[in-house]
């Protein structure tokens, strides 16, 4: 489950996404606990049992968590790594901008440092050779190293290996002294059960962010939508894998 924006940071949905057939299956409008009820409420009014959800993947919003408590009670929560990154992103990015300000050398460097090794330009890993032989001990650099150690936590073979290189990530990351930092590691350690559980539930939101990147295209086509109803039917038409066959068999 995940939100998305009509227009930025205004009138929201919530979209509900059955990770196995890879389509959306509910979408409400607005991002708190409700959304949760409303899910419930509509799954067993299609006969289904909200007691069999066994795994939910979701931010760290305390209004997704609250409803999913309250509301699905068997569902064992997952943080994925998607939306941890976001979190330690934003405290790299924190500390590059404020180290900017007196550091030239900085300058235009956002997307240096927030994209990993797979997406990175030849240009910005010249740019991030240059300021890793600089002498100037960067602070930016110490938080980009604590970023790409986190990535390394999920390639870990066992839940034992995971979490021990998660308390010594945290260890590290609460000693740097880079307070944007330190706080993005308090945040992990408050959802730390559910960062856990990913080993075993191995769900992530990546299907979901795909699917909201469809719906985003949609919006920017066709400028946006006056009416929230109207982005909730376009965002059930290009991700509901929806039959219209069930009620035109001469649809093809």
């Amino acid at each position: 489950m995940d939100e998305t924006s009509k227009k930025k940071h205004h009138d929201y949905i919530t979209l509900f996404v059955d990770m196995k057939k890879r389509k959306t299956v509910f979408i409400t409008e607005g991002k708190s606990s409700e959304t949760v009820k409303n899910f419930k409420d509509d799954l067993e009014s299609h006969v289904g049992d909200a007691q069999a959800i066994e795994n939910v993947c979701c931010d760290m919003s305390p209004a997704f968590i609250k409803g999913v408590k309250a509301n699905l009670p068997n569902a064992q929560i997952t943080f994925d790594e998607f939306h941890i990154l976001k979190i330690i992103n934003d405290a790299v990015d924190e500390v590059r901008k404020e180290e900017a300000k007196n550091f030239g050398i900085l300058k235009n460097t956002k997307y240096t440092f927030m994209k990993n090794n797979k997406s990175i330009t030849k240009k910005q890993l010249r740019k991030l050779a240059e300021l890793s032989i600089s002498r100037m001990n960067l602070k930016s650099m110490q938080a980009l190293h604590i970023r790409e150690n986190f990535q390394e936590i999920y390639h870990a073979q066992t839940k034992y290996d995971f979490e021990r290189l998660l308390k010594k990530w945290y260890f590290w990351a609460t000693h740097s002294r880079l307070e944007a930092i330190n706080q993005a590691a308090y945040t992990i350690r408050g959802h730390w059960y559910g960062i856990l559980s990913w080993f075993e539930s191995r769900i992530n939101n990546g299907i979901l962010e795909g699917l909201n990147s469809i719906i985003q295209s949609c919006k920017a086509k066709a400028r946006g939508y006056k009416a929230t109803r109207y982005f909730k039917i376009i965002a059930y038409l290009v991700t509901g894998d929806l039959k219209f066959e069930l009620i035109n068999p001469n649809i093809l």
